[in-house]
């Protein structure tokens, strides 16, 4: 096929695939779905280093002589995904490789095309695994070629309600209404949860600090307390002993802030007779 040709082919599978009436819309609870199961795996994927091509429903896949398709999530591994990824289709014939994973979301679409078409076609095209999210009815459905020559899938039989994928090395189960994925025994984490989780650490920082800074002020409301108390008590007991104690000496008294001092003066203040040998350095 030559360049010309290819572009008018491409053209064609394009405008075909944006036809209404082909692509029959099944709503936000689809459309989230896809969105929710590739951000987490674009996280965990990003996390560990490894390079991954996730498409969500926006690519149509071109096998040499089948007709095209448009799974709603596909995967192929250790093949780098630029942000500015000019490809409109993912032609097997240019790529050299095809697909190593596809995830379909089943809600009000026509359930025998995923559960039923998709698994004799995947299997026959080599993609080696296969899963199905039924969304509306809470059921996960995985399928695997047992070799890679083979062309039919055996199920893929889930341990503890999760469903093994040897393609991600992750394990998908559905939990709390969702499909989730899970790298070992804990969940992937999503872009919304680490910035929800963001939010809690910096609300807990915030908590904290507002929290030292009332321990701060407590702190100085009670030092000022002890002073005032020192300063009272000093004046008492010269007034009691009748030691003269001029406005000069009471404001040196009042504005005196080490406690220290003040309690030096009061052990004075108990035993001399004037103010001079009281506040003698």
């Amino acid at each position: 096929m030559s360049p010309e040709a290819r572009q008018r082919f491409l053209d064609q599978v394009i405008v075909a695939f944006s036809d209404p009436l082909w692509n029959e819309g099944n709503g936000q609870a689809h459309t989230l779905a896809k969105q929710r199961a590739v951000d987490r795996l674009r996280g965990h994927f990003n996390a560990i280093g490894r390079r991954i091509f996730l498409a969500e429903g926006e690519l149509s896949v071109l096998y040499p002589g089948e007709p095209a398709f448009c799974p709603d999530i596909f995967a192929v591994l250790d093949v780098p995904q630029p942000e500015d990824d000019e490809r409109m289709a993912w032609v097997v014939a240019d790529e050299g490789r095809g697909l190593d994973l596809v995830i379909e979301v089943l809600y009000e679409g026509y359930r025998k095309k995923d559960l039923v078409d998709n698994v004799e076609r995947y299997a026959r095209l080599g993609i080696p695994e296969y899963f199905v999210y039924d969304r509306k009815k809470q059921q996960l459905h995985g399928y695997r070629l047992p070799t890679p020559e083979a062309r039919r899938y055996q199920r893929i039989v889930p341990q503890g309600g999760r469903y093994a994928s040897g393609v991600l090395g992750l394990d998908l189960a559905i939990e709390n209404g969702k499909l989730e994925f899970f790298y070992g025994m804990a969940a992937l984490f999503g872009t919304d949860d680490l910035i929800g989780r963001l939010k809690g650490m910096m609300q807990s920082l915030e908590a904290k600090a507002e929290q030292a800074e009332a321990q701060v002020e407590q702190a100085q409301t009670q030092a000022e307390q002890a002073l005032t108390s020192l300063q009272n008590s000093l004046l008492a007991i010269l007034a009691a002993r009748g030691i003269a104690c001029s406005d000069d000496d009471c404001e040196r008294v009042r504005s005196c802030a080490d406690p220290e001092t003040l309690q030096r003066w009061l052990v004075r203040a108990a035993t001399v007779g004037s103010m001079a040998e009281v506040l003698a350095e």
